[in-house]
């Protein structure tokens, strides 16, 4: 089922971004190798462009992996939005770091980047591209525009739910622009399309203005888990509300964990979402098949038809090096680069046998005395280009395992902490039944289970921790429990020294990039850069 949506790809091309500065491209349209007249003529049209829209979270151009990319000034392997995003969450905290020496990369670890950061920059326009992508759907389906255009009946009903979808997409990456940049310049469909320069938004208005697009589409996107597989549906949207929530105390200074618990509900209510039996599959080739019912919203990969350096190509091979065998993921080599801290593996003191363990300790150190150094740093082979059956991915070198961004398990753990913290409707009984439904998969048994008094705010962190690790959240989470930049919590080289160390609170934000206060003078930076 991956591939429904990157069928209509070919129909569309669109113009490369220039990294050097991406406000002013803003309130462009993108070029279209077709004029908007033939490119929007029909339904096949629209779903060719909101294929584009998709797969701006997948792919990285128009004839990937290289070649035609959508961001210019960075190689084009290392602009994927999935790859982007996870190492500005992952490499920045204790659950990751790598050894290359590509540019700033290491920065990430070590908490010391700056506004002329070259990755930073990258993914702050992969952000804002999908944000043009989407502003131009959302006019060009405007229903007037669609009437005006002769499409009617069926046809303008799902066009008129294509665009709720990328109102979904637009919010997902004003979220992302929320929680990692905090104030950013802002657009919507409704700005005219010409030479201006964008206003800059606050955190606190750019919140509202997300909550109130999750809002408005809840009610016009297809029914959850009634959608192709891939695809939001109003439990995407819920998903997203549910984490919005669960952050909002950080981002505006005022706790929303009621309307945490609200939409927790909303999806647990839903007939049909349940965990997968086995954590690891949820994590291999065939991850579409096996696991739909505990992903919300995933984004799709294909080793033939969607190929890219970044996404689940670059989390299932750059974790491979040393003595581990590539072909036993299914890949065809490793990249040797990224492996995680003694702080995180220590997290599994627990009972044995918890299937979320997942390092690779042959010839490898735990202790990590030189970051460089692949063997130092115990690996971890969560991303593997192999089937539940143990049949390799369609391609090895570019991987088949998608990459999901909410499923069930983080909906429990979202429950679980607003209840913790406070939020009403929801139940202490209800919340550790789910967290020990979890260490029940994990454990194949009740060995794992915890009762009532273990359930605490400290547990719920190192317990995300074991369940979602490598998934893009671990950044956000620190800094909501108020261990990012703090000396409250410290992992092998945190800000650069090899104990760790405090830095500056102004690290829980990301600066603007300096070509863009350049460029647009309406622009301020964040504090402390």
């Amino acid at each position: 089922m991956r591939n429904n949506i990157f069928k209509y790809l070919g129909f569309v091309a669109v113009a490369a971004m220039v990294l050097a500065s991406c406000t002013k491209d803003l309130n462009r349209q993108p070029v279209y190798g077709n004029t908007a007249a033939s490119l929007y003529k029909n339904l096949a049209g629209y779903k060719s462009v909101l294929a584009k829209t998709y797969a701006g979270l997948t792919l990285t151009g128009n004839s990937g992996p290289d070649g035609q990319g959508d961001i210019a000034g960075i190689d084009e392997g290392f602009s994927s939005y999935i790859r982007q995003y996870w190492s500005a969450q992952e490499l920045t905290t204790d659950e990751a770091l790598i050894g290359w020496n590509d540019a700033t990369i290491k920065d990430f670890h070590n908490l010391s980047w700056s506004s002329a950061d070259v990755f930073l920059r990258a993914l702050y326009s992969r952000i804002f591209f999908q944000i043009t992508l989407a502003n131009e759907f959302i006019r060009e389906s405007d229903p007037a525009k669609v009437s005006e255009r002769g499409i009617s009946g069926a046809d303008a009903a799902e066009i008129a739910v294509m665009r709720s979808e990328v109102r979904f997409l637009r919010a997902l990456s004003y979220y992302h622009a929320l929680d990692l940049y905090g104030n950013v310049p802002f657009v919507t469909e409704n700005d005219n399309v010409g030479a201006f320069l964008p206003s800059q938004i606050s955190r606190i208005d750019l919140f509202d203005y997300v909550e109130s697009e999750l809002l408005a589409v809840e009610t016009e996107l297809k029914d959850a888990r009634t959608n192709e597989y891939g695809r939001a549906d109003k439990a995407a949207a819920w998903a997203l509300l549910s984490r919005l929530y669960l952050n909002a105390e950080v981002y505006t200074g005022t706790a929303k964990y009621t309307q945490c618990i609200t939409y927790c509900n909303k999806i647990t209510a839903v007939a049909g979402y349940s965990l997968n039996n086995n954590y690891r599959n949820l994590f291999l080739a065939d991850n579409d098949a096996t696991s739909t019912n505990e992903f919300i919203f995933a984004v799709n990969f294909d080793g033939n038809r969607a190929r890219t350096w970044g996404g689940t190509t670059f989390l299932v091979h750059a974790p491979i090096g040393g003595s581990m065998s590539a072909s036993a993921h299914g890949v065809d080599f490793g990249w040797g680069g990224l492996r995680t801290t003694k702080q995180f593996v220590q997290k599994f003191s627990g009972p044995a046998g918890d299937s979320r363990m997942n390092f690779y300790t042959s010839g490898q150190n735990l202790e990590i005395a030189d970051v460089s150094n692949f063997n130092d740093g115990y690996a971890i082979v969560k991303f593997r280009n192999v089937t539940s059956t143990g049949a390799n991915g369609s391609n090895p070198t570019w991987v088949d395992t998608d990459f999901p961004f909410f499923r069930l398990a983080e909906v429990y753990l979202n429950y679980a902490e607003a209840v913790l913290r406070g939020g009403a409707g929801g139940s202490n009984e209800t919340a550790l039944n789910n967290i020990n439904l979890l260490r029940q998969r994990a454990y194949g048994n009740a060995t794992g289970n915890i009762t009532g008094p273990q359930l605490t705010l400290p547990f719920i962190i190192d317990e995300r921790a074991k369940e979602l690790h490598w998934e893009g959240v671990r950044r956000t989470d620190l800094i909501r429990f108020g261990q990012f930049t703090e000396g409250t919590y410290l992992w092998a080289w945190k800000g650069g020294v090899a104990g760790g160390q405090a830095v500056g609170n102004h690290r829980k934000l990301f600066p603007i990039p300096s070509s863009d206060l350049v460029a647009n003078p309406n622009l301020v930076q964040n504090t402390g850069y």
